[in-house]
């Protein structure tokens, strides 16, 4: 059985509520709610209209648009973004422009996808020992392959 998520959008922007464009796709389109412009190499907060009620041990993340990041090298600058359950304002995304020239973004233009998942319940618990393992300490560039 599914999960209800409420949402609720902002006055005059109900004709942007998430949607996929499959049935079988994991990720709702979110809309630019405004027409702006993204300056070259900086990063702009776009509304969206979105406001949601997420159940308790859920979040939505927020991830970018292949077709955007390839295209136009637009990017979202902290992705994937988290809404905490507890979140109850307007959805934004922050986008970066990494292009060369200033990015037109249209109300209604597909921006930004959103996942919603379940949150498993965790423990953290300390210690002083932890397990070898044949990574070890291992960090960035470890392995010695590109």
């Amino acid at each position: 059985m599914p999960f209800k998520v409420k949402i609720s959008m902002e006055k005059g922007a109900e004709d942007l509520f998430p949607a996929k464009v499959h049935p079988g796709d994991a990720a709702w389109d979110l809309r630019s709610r405004v027409d702006m412009e993204l300056p070259v190499g900086r990063s702009v907060a776009v509304p969206t209209g979105v406001r949601m009620e997420l159940p308790e041990n859920f979040e939505a993340q927020v991830r970018p648009r292949s077709g955007l990041a390839v295209k136009y090298d637009l990017m979202l600058t902290n992705s994937p973004g988290t809404i905490d359950a507890g979140y109850r304002g307007e959805v934004a995304v922050i986008m970066y422009n990494g292009g060369s020239a200033p990015y037109r973004v249209r109300r209604g233009d597909r921006i930004a996808q959103m996942v919603i998942c379940r949150l498993p319940e965790v423990l953290l618990e300390p210690s002083d020992d932890l397990t070898e393992s044949d990574r070890g300490t291992g960090g960035f560039g470890s392995t010695g392959k590109n």
